[in-house]
């Protein structure tokens, strides 16, 4: 027997300075926050992303939860990949290698403030 996933709830990643992280997320990738939560003294903030509205939700609560490069692998659809990766690239965000290219899309990786990996990705025609 098995379980049925009906959707994702959210995809979480830890960070260790949130106002930092705020300043990436919503100031350079442009996320405006739909849930805010504040609980002695840390924070979650929640971000619904595309038609779907998939949730990306960053937090500092707890210890335990440490940002990685090797943890939360989350990738963001890209419509007009070019003009993001030349708008990282003047906000001085880390690039962990150059843009590459796929037989199915383009991708890059990047580096939020705590050291989390994000793919940026952009699905060419007739694929997905």
């Amino acid at each position: 027997m098995s379980i049925k996933i009906a959707d994702i709830a959210f995809t979480g990643t830890p960070v260790t300075d949130m106002k930092e992280a705020r300043v990436f997320y919503e100031g350079i990738l442009g996320l405006a926050p739909t849930h805010v939560f504040e609980f002695e003294g840390k924070s979650w903030i929640e971000y619904d992303i595309g038609p779907g509205k998939s949730t990306l939700a960053i937090t500092d609560g707890s210890p335990e939860w440490k940002p990685s490069a090797g943890g939360t692998a989350i990738a963001f659809e890209i419509p007009d990949f070019d003009a993001a990766i030349a708008h990282l690239k003047a906000n001085n965000v880390a690039f962990l290698g150059e843009p590459f290219e796929t037989p199915v899309c383009r991708m890059a990786l990047i580096s939020d403030p705590a050291g989390n990996t994000i793919t940026l990705h952009h699905c060419k025609k007739g694929h997905h």
